[in-house]
């Protein structure tokens, strides 16, 4: 019997068998607490990533798309004969496309007659709103001000 005993317990510490005794409902019980109070405590922050990856991640997306318009502007801007209305016309277009055409954008242009800029001339367009307009929607957290300016702006030479 003594024997049995033995080849018994070297058999419950091995291999799969070992965690057997977590098995029994009485000690299940118990650690279904445990499982609770580290959920309560890991899920905040989980979800504070999660939101903090999404708010930032629009931003981004709106920042990368205030670049792209004001680079199409500038592409507008830089032919012979361009006015300042295909600028307006041309980071409209691309604000349409993007699904930002209600965000309050602002385009400014340097020089602020592109008819009469010289060949040769630095033309810079920028394409800026302010977060709290554009942003809607897309701040969970509230991690970025509504005032916070999101800017992109493009240079290019004029072309002759």
């Amino acid at each position: 019997m003594k024997v049995e005993k033995i080849a018994m317990e070297k058999y419950m510490n091995t291999g799969r068998h070992k965690f057997n005794a977590l098995r029994r409902p009485g000690r299940f019980y118990r650690r279904w607490g445990g499982a609770v109070l580290e959920a309560a405590l890991v899920l905040p922050v989980i979800l504070s990533l999660a939101f903090g990856t999404v708010e930032f991640g629009y931003f981004f997306y709106v920042k990368h798309t205030l670049q792209g318009a004001a680079r199409e502007g500038a592409r507008a801007s830089i032919v012979s004969g361009a006015t300042q209305s295909d600028v307006t016309t041309a980071v409209a277009n691309y604000m349409t496309a993007s699904g930002l055409s209600s965000s309050g954008y602002t385009v400014t242009t340097t020089p602020s007659n592109i008819a009469s800029a010289a060949v040769g001339t630095s033309v810079q367009v920028q394409v800026q709103c302010t977060w709290g307009t554009v942003g809607k929607g897309f701040s969970p957290l509230g991690l970025i001000g509504i005032a916070k300016t999101v800017a992109g702006a493009t240079v290019m030479r004029k072309e002759g």
